[in-house]
């Protein structure tokens, strides 16, 4: 029996307006001040389990910064979903972000807050219709960008990042992608043919998407390079982003970089086999776990850093 591939010229699509969604921008986190009150709840946390392990990776990511050395920021796509993106920026604008690896739902969720202010669309009734992802927009986007990457030797997440502020999208102000290209900072998507939903549309092209992917790699491993003294934190990704990490790091100590003396962290609501073996097993640096959900414990972990911090400067 063969099975000829699929063409995909004739797939149905339609408007973001018409999709129904559960993100809106309007729900996300504020970035506000740990203030008196907060540092109260800092305090009465016990100091034991992940209590210090939190207080432990926020004096990493303090030191690392005070030292001039990275933190690196992987995300999945639940850490945009969850409202997470302003705490992000923030940290980045105070210099304890300097680098973000995404997948490549993570770029999606993170265009679409920019360019329409909602996201994370309701997967049972379009799939039941084969209407899923199907948004003609969101892949114009990200297809275009990953066309426009290969074209000029260039990676993904600054191509669309810098496209995300160049057409000064309602929402570029939310955007990790946007904000890194602001700033200066390397931002890196890690595709998986396949994985995303602007794969099923005709305009994606394979050849495009991997050229510009691996250039983000080849950046990130550029990244890990000089990782010693610093963080990776591994936000939200199961599988993908530890994968990454791990290939980026043995492939810089294969091209004489030492990186030692650095920090691990993973931060999901569950465990997973990739995270513990790839981030905080196997790269032999100091290994933080905090188990919880991102939308409670990315907000404490902030208010713990700017806390340490503070401390450090009075």
């Amino acid at each position: 029996m063969d099975f000829p591939p699929l063409d995909f010229s004739r797939v149905r699509t339609g408007p973001v307006a018409e999709r129904a969604h559960k993100v809106d921008a309007d729900m996300l986190a504020r970035p506000v001040e740990p203030t008196p009150g907060a540092t109260d709840v800092l305090d009465s946390l016990p100091d034991v389990l992940a209590a210090r392990a939190l207080r432990r990776l926020a004096g990493r990511v303090v030191a690392a910064q005070r030292g001039g050395c990275p933190v690196l920021l992987g995300f999945g796509g639940h850490v945009i979903k969850t409202g997470l993106a302003p705490l992000i920026i923030d940290l980045m604008q105070r210099g304890l972000v300097s680098a973000l690896a995404t997948n490549g739902s993570g770029a999606i969720h993170d265009f679409e807050l920019a360019a329409v202010g909602h996201s994370s669309e309701d997967v049972g009734p379009g799939l039941e219709r084969g209407e899923w992802g199907m948004v003609a927009e969101t892949a114009a986007a990200l297809n275009g960008a990953a066309k426009a990457a290969a074209a000029k030797g260039e990676g993904l997440g600054a191509t669309l990042g810098r496209a995300i502020v160049e057409q000064d999208l309602p929402g570029a102000g939310t955007s990790l992608l946007a904000t890194a290209h602001k700033l200066g900072l390397p931002a890196t998507v890690h595709v998986a043919l396949g994985t995303d939903t602007v794969h099923m549309h005709a305009d994606a092209d394979g050849a495009a998407i991997g050229a510009a992917s691996m250039h983000d790699f080849r950046r990130l491993a550029a990244v890990v390079a000089r990782l010693s003294g610093g963080v990776y934190l591994n936000l939200g990704s199961a599988v993908i982003l530890p994968e990454v990490f791990v290939k980026a790091l043995n492939v810089a100590r294969n091209l004489g970089h030492e990186v030692t003396g650095f920090t691990t962290a993973n931060l999901d609501m569950l465990r997973h086999y990739r995270p513990r073996v790839n981030v905080l097993e196997r790269p032999g640096g100091e290994a933080i776990e905090l188990t919880g959900h991102h939308e409670i414990n990315l907000p404490l972990l902030r208010w713990a850093v700017l806390r340490t911090l503070s401390e450090g400067s009075s």
